[in-house]
């Protein structure tokens, strides 16, 4: 897998697998530390192409997508790899080359570790 340096979101040695990166919204305040991991992860996920290529990579068959299957959002190439690359860098996908492809994969932890942080958020009245 991909060896690109992020923000952690989760610590899998946690007891129950997965720690979020930080608190539940309606918990207490989050510290600076883990508002930035926070915002790095939504900032990442603000974009309209990111987040169907987060969804089309997290919703394939077998948890990860070849690049070439997971390419096609209205958008060159490169810009399908620039995507792909803020997603990585920002903790959200990991990836491996497999000869001329590429496959990118969504940790389960990171799924995890984002519910976590919108879990006990008050109900809009």
């Amino acid at each position: 897998m991909s060896n690109v340096k992020a923000l952690p979101l989760s610590d899998t040695d946690a007891p129950g697998g997965v720690a979020p990166c930080c608190p539940p919204l309606a918990e207490r305040p989050m510290t600076a530390g883990e508002a930035e991991v926070a915002a790095r992860m939504f900032k990442a996920l603000g974009d309209p192409v990111r987040l169907r290529l987060f969804s089309a990579v997290a919703s394939h068959a077998g948890g990860e997508a070849c690049v070439c299957d997971i390419s096609d959002v209205g958008v060159s190439q490169p810009t399908v790899s620039h995507h792909l690359k803020k997603l990585r860098e920002a903790g959200l996908l990991t990836s491996e080359r497999r000869g001329t492809w590429v496959y990118y994969r969504v940790e389960p932890s990171v799924l995890a570790a984002m519910g976590k942080i919108l879990v006990g958020a008050p109900a809009a009245a």
